[in-house]
């Protein structure tokens, strides 16, 4: 994938990650990123972490997690964040969420300053429970993690508004893509969308409810091209296209990413290939401060 055609400037002495004293958290954490391909603004900033090779976490969580709540060590998923945050050149610590498949929507209306060991003894402990965040604030780090459902980047072409929502089959057809273009407030023919690293089609088996949420309940007809069926009673499911029918139905134009598998591909972490224990990937988005 393409980097950005701009390196967002380092941030200021007051405002950077804590200095730490073990030099392997100094290591760049640069070949454990992935930017997206696409045309946004050049002051619009988006990344998603990969695997490793970078990292602190051992074992299951192996090596570049960004997840707290997975049973990981705690302080092995901070060393992670600060690695981060140095490597992706972070103008502010990132808003993360309680995600919860849901459609809440929380609005950042200010950067968040990094902090000190000692403050990070709960680490999330403040994160609203939401699936999806918004801003209009040059600085502010928007972030998702996942680690088989899609993370879904807007920004508005004028550079003046991004977002990031996170899209299982469950948020998808509750309509959390929706609820996000909605508090950008940008008409959608003005928002380029990013879909991430999610589980692919040929590795993501459903059963009858998955398929009827977007057939039968939400009478989406074109939904069904996103299904073939399997075994009886069960259907390959394509989280990427529909995520596509809906933007798409939603007025946007201009959709990018996509053609990821976070279970075929070693690279990602997975929760269907790994289970419980399975790490968690981020994907950020920021507006130049």
């Amino acid at each position: 994938m393409n980097g950005d055609a701009h390196e967002p400037p380092m941030p200021r002495a007051a405002d950077a990650p804590p200095p730490v004293s073990d030099p392997r958290l100094r290591t760049p954490a640069a070949a454990s990123l992935l930017r997206p391909d696409w045309p946004a603004a050049p002051g619009v900033h988006a990344l998603t972490t990969l695997r490793g090779p970078h990292g602190h976490s051992q074992d299951a969580y192996a090596r570049f997690n960004m997840g707290v709540h997975a049973g990981d060590d705690p302080r092995r998923v901070l060393d992670n964040r600060r690695d981060l945050a140095a490597g992706a050149r972070l103008p502010s610590s990132p808003h993360w969420l309680q995600q919860v498949h849901g459609v809440r929507v929380h609005e950042v209306r200010c950067p968040r300053p990094f902090v000190r060991d000692a403050d990070d003894a709960a680490p999330d402990a403040d994160a609203p429970a939401a699936d999806a965040a918004i801003t209009r604030v040059p600085g502010a780090v928007l972030a998702i993690l996942t680690a088989d459902c899609l993370p879904v980047l807007f920004a508005a072409r004028d550079g003046r508004a991004v977002g990031a929502a996170h899209a299982g089959w469950r948020g998808l057809a509750a309509g959390v893509l929706e609820a996000t273009l909605r508090e950008l407030a940008v008409p959608p023919t003005g928002i380029f969308t990013w879909i991430g690293p999610g589980i692919g089609a040929a590795c993501y088996e459903v059963d009858a409810r998955v398929r009827e949420a977007f057939l039968v309940r939400d009478a989406d007809a074109d939904a069904d091209a996103a299904f073939a069926a399997t075994r009886p009673g069960h259907w390959h499911c394509d989280l990427a296209l529909l995520a596509r029918l809906r933007l798409r139905r939603a007025g946007v134009t201009d959709v990018y990413g996509g053609g990821f598998d976070t279970f075929g591909d070693a690279r990602f972490y997975s929760y269907r290939r790994d289970g419980a224990r399975s790490g968690r990937m981020a994907t950020l988005i920021w507006m130049e401060p």
